[in-house]
């Protein structure tokens, strides 16, 4: 690790967590120049939903790339571009019902977060955005101002402005419904609280700690804001894509959001790629009003339709997803019951899942063993307490349950030790 410490910023943090050196990945499996392999349960935190280095993707990446393709384009309309949104509608629109104008920002999530909050304040006329406890949205100054935690927002070196913060689902315990709150302040010309652009809001909190928004929660929080005339944006940057077994983690609560974020597995690949989902009537853009050098990814429009043709056009692989999403909940609440005296508790939707030790310092020291011993996590949560499960959805069944006696044994030696 010595050229990484001597010339590369203190900014890193992965790297820190898992001091090796990777060379090679093929499905599940990283390896290091050592020869040592590791599972991913990290996945990119969640990017990498079909794999490393699919081989079905990578088939159409290396046949494009031969064949001389467009490979920056601005936002030039290209042959690659239109294939995906063609199939993109053609698999994923269409058959849901659902009537979205497509615009790409800059290749990453917080690019969409930024885009959509711009977007929300220029077609309502108001400046205010309302997010929640233990959201992330991205680290750039327009999507960092909505991401709760402190110290993140704090980098930034000024305040963050413009966001009002509520309590999430729960947040306040199962018996308060938190939307009433809003709504309360929402309509109280006393409460301080101004009138939004938009309320933005994660169906599921992956850094924020697995935090689960339960349906009727998430439906009465869309009732609000068309109560009140306030747009409603869906990020489903990290559990969209599959994740949750449906292409969008909204899908089967019955909300309809007037503007969806998309990133990470979006290109099947790894390859950055974001997008914005907007209702045609929101569509109000002006030509080049939002901009940028890299929101045309070709490479990435490839492996996207790539994924979408594979994967998506019958219910196979959501199928999949929520079977062993099942069998993972079903192996941490295992896990969680032989250790008693640490009160673990289980939280996730598909195939995100969340073991939370109620301690950061626990659950560092149960990823910092699991990679010692072959098992690539990530923590979550305000504390870093809740140990967070994110395997690529089409892991085989064999290496997903190899990974989960791992975590096991690691948690149990952890606790006994700690005891």
């Amino acid at each position: 690790m010595r050229v990484f410490n001597e010339l590369e910023s203190n900014v890193r943090s992965y790297s820190r967590l898992f001091p090796t050196v990777f060379k090679t990945a093929q499905g599940a499996i990283l390896e290091d120049k050592q020869g040592l392999k590791y599972i991913d349960f990290l996945c990119g935190v969640g990017t990498l939903n079909y794999g490393h280095n699919n081989p079905q993707l990578k088939e159409r990446l290396i046949r494009y790339l031969e064949s001389d393709g467009i490979i920056h384009g601005l936002d030039l309309a290209t042959v690659a571009k239109e294939e995906f949104l063609e199939t993109f509608a053609a698999v994923i629109l269409e058959p849901r019902q659902l009537n979205y104008k497509v615009q790409f920002p800059g290749p990453t999530g917080t690019n969409a977060v930024e885009a959509a909050l711009k977007l929300a304040r220029n077609i309502t006329g108001r400046s205010t955005v309302i997010a929640f406890s233990n959201g992330y949205h991205g680290v750039t100054l327009g999507s960092l101002a909505t991401t709760a935690n402190a110290s993140q927002r704090g980098a930034s070196g000024i305040p963050t402005t413009g966001v009002t913060f509520m309590p999430y689902d729960e947040y306040l315990g199962r018996d308060i419904d938190t939307t009433e709150y809003l709504d309360k302040a929402l309509s109280d010309k006393g409460s301080g609280v101004a009138l939004p652009a938009a309320v933005i809001v994660e169906t599921i909190q992956g850094a924020g700690g697995v935090n689960v928004a339960r349906f009727e929660w998430l439906r009465s929080l869309e009732k609000v804001c068309r109560q009140h005339d306030v747009l409603l944006i869906v990020d489903d940057i990290q559990v969209g894509c599959g994740r949750t077994g449906s292409f969008f983690s909204f899908e089967d609560i019955g909300i309809s959001p007037d503007i969806v974020t998309l990133s990470k597995s979006l290109s099947g690949f790894g390859l950055p790629f974001s997008l914005v989902l907007i209702k045609p009537e929101f569509d109000q853009w002006k030509p080049g009003q939002h901009s940028g050098t890299f929101r045309g990814p070709n490479l990435a429009f490839v492996t996207a339709k790539a994924a979408l043709d594979i994967y998506w056009q019958d219910d196979s692989l959501s199928a999949s997803v929520k079977q062993k999403g099942i069998f993972m909940e079903s192996r941490l609440q295992e896990i969680a019951k032989m250790t008693k005296k640490a009160e673990f508790s289980v939280r996730g939707r598909g195939m995100i899942q969340g073991l939370d030790s109620k301690d950061g310092n626990l659950a560092k020291k149960i990823i910092q063993t699991a990679f010692a011993k072959g098992l690539i996590m990530e923590t979550a949560g305000a504390q870093g307490e809740v140990i967070r499960c994110l395997p690529p959805l089409t892991v085989s069944e064999e290496v997903l349950e190899k990974g989960l006696n791992l975590l096991e044994n690691v948690v149990n030696e952890v606790v006994q030790n700690a005891i």
